[in-house]
């Protein structure tokens, strides 16, 4: 079953999905976004960009030619059958056979790693990305389609290649599907524009600039062009998207206000518009070295680390954040699995325990329970990630090289991280324990998922500070700079 099955009056994000398909094909596309007496925005309204809506609108179609009930307005309200559920699922199947799973592929080919050893560990790799168990559960048990993070994998395919024109394309079409892809954008202008000015802006730089302002431009313009005939329509779309007028996010999500909360009351202290103003601050002034040092130093390997510690700066500090948003981080995370597998798999494990709360909403103990063990041997057995601890396997070499001209006593502590890593994990599992077999105190409903947001925020703020020490010591990215021009 899915979240919010069989119960009235908003049956869950499944009945999301196939209400965004009703609205869609009955009603003409100057209505998809606007409050009307056919589509009432209160009772799950469009607030996906575009891309989003053309998606909705060609599973509909397919939908009316096997069943016309399951898109019918009005009457199809919580509409629940088996047959149904199984062409929601074929659908977001289909999407990842199309999108998602050959862009992972393919990414894992792009290593090149040549001998047979090194070729064994890129069909590894593609398996414990794939065997995710976050993006499989958010995917196929809370409902959602791949097809954003996918197209943004398939942005940094193209990056991976040198293809920067097709690259932007791709991120465009994962940016006009879902706006929190927003938290990838960043890392890709700051790439590009590095790339530009080592080419020389008064050359082939300038050229390539010219060039990538027009793809973008026109990749834009052709997502958005049914709805930019009068400026009404485009403001009613972007405030769909953009509703700052929520405030702080209401549920137990694992970034830094809604943890702060269980202290100090920041809603209650800070206006909305004071709300938005400090989280952006804190978003910008926390992602700000990591950008800096990729356009300064543009290189593959630094683009792959920035979209992860600024997607983790986004999530941590941004204003309205929901518990799935952490796949907008793990998605990186998995890209360089093979380069940090220990970190890697700690993180990934973290970030869908962070889901906890939601998974048992959405009855997902059992799958739960069964993908976390088999992605964390899936890892050791691919990677041996108990063996790669040390200061240079972590990536923190020239970190602890620096740390030790003011701190000689420090060495690095290999069995430390291990035993952290152990504790975490024990911890992880007595908890996910706990909140799926015991009862909270009366006093203290919330016991369990503030624990668990409280904790995995705890963990998120110590990758985040990992991830940016990796990002502004690393000499790798000073060495392959020049590959780039």
């Amino acid at each position: 079953s899915f979240l919010g099955a069989g119960k009235p009056p908003m049956y869950g994000d499944y009945e999301a999905q196939r209400h965004w398909q009703e609205v869609t094909y009955n009603l003409p596309m100057g209505q998809w976004y606007f409050n009307t007496s056919d589509n009432n925005l209160l009772y799950w309204g469009l607030d996906y960009p575009p891309l989003t809506a053309y998606h909705s609108f060609l599973c509909a179609y397919i939908a009316k030619l096997i069943n016309p009930d399951w898109i019918a307005l009005h009457t199809s309200r919580g509409y629940e059958s088996q047959s149904h559920k199984l062409f929601m699922r074929s659908t977001v199947f289909v999407a990842d056979l199309l999108v998602y799973i050959p862009a992972v592929i393919l990414y894992c080919c792009s290593l090149k790693e040549t001998s047979t050893k090194k070729k064994a560990s890129i069909h590894c790799c593609a398996l414990c990305i794939l065997l995710y168990p976050g993006l499989i559960l958010i995917d196929h048990g809370h409902f959602q389609y791949p097809l954003s993070l996918g197209f943004a994998l398939w942005g940094v395919l193209g990056l991976s290649y040198d293809w920067d024109l097709l690259g932007s394309v791709a991120f465009c079409l994962a940016l006009n599907y879902k706006q929190m892809e927003l938290y990838h954008s960043l890392p890709f202008f700051c790439y590009l524009l590095g790339k530009c000015f080592k080419k020389g802006l008064k050359g082939k730089g300038l050229l390539l600039l010219t060039k990538l302002a027009g793809t973008v431009v026109v990749s834009f313009a052709v997502c958005w062009l049914p709805f930019c005939t009068d400026v009404e329509q485009t403001t009613q779309v972007l405030r769909r998207l953009f509703p700052i007028d929520r405030g702080f996010p209401q549920d137990k999500v694992a970034n830094v206000w809604c943890s702060l909360s269980v202290l100090i009351k920041v809603k209650d202290i800070v206006s909305p518009p004071a709300q938005l103003k400090l989280s952006f601050a804190v978003t910008f002034l926390s992602l700000l070295p990591t950008c800096v040092k990729l356009t300064v130093q543009p290189s593959l390997r630094g683009f792959k680390l920035a979209l992860v510690s600024c997607a983790l700066s986004f999530f941590l500090f941004s204003f309205q954040v929901h518990e799935k948003s952490i796949l907008l981080v793990s998605v990186p995370v998995c890209l360089i699995i093979n380069e940090i597998p220990f970190m890697a798999t700690w993180f990934l494990l973290v970030s869908t325990f962070s889901m906890l709360p939601l998974l048992l909403k959405d009855g997902l103990l059992l799958p739960y329970a069964v993908t976390m063990p088999a992605f964390l041997l899936a890892c050791v057995a691919s990677f041996s990630i108990f063996e790669k601890t040390s200061a240079e396997d972590l990536q923190l070499k020239p970190f602890s090289l620096s740390l030790k001209r003011y701190a000689s006593w420090f060495k690095p502590f290999p069995r430390i991280v291990r035993n952290l890593f152990l504790l975490s994990v024990s911890g992880m599992g007595a908890l996910s324990a706990m909140s799926a077999a015991l009862r909270p105190p009366q006093r203290l409903p919330d016991l369990f998922p503030v624990a668990v947001s409280s904790i995995s925020c705890l963990h998120f703020v110590f990758f985040l500070v990992y991830f940016n020490i990796i990002v502004l010591w690393d000499s790798k990215n000073s060495r392959s700079q020049k590959k780039v021009s």
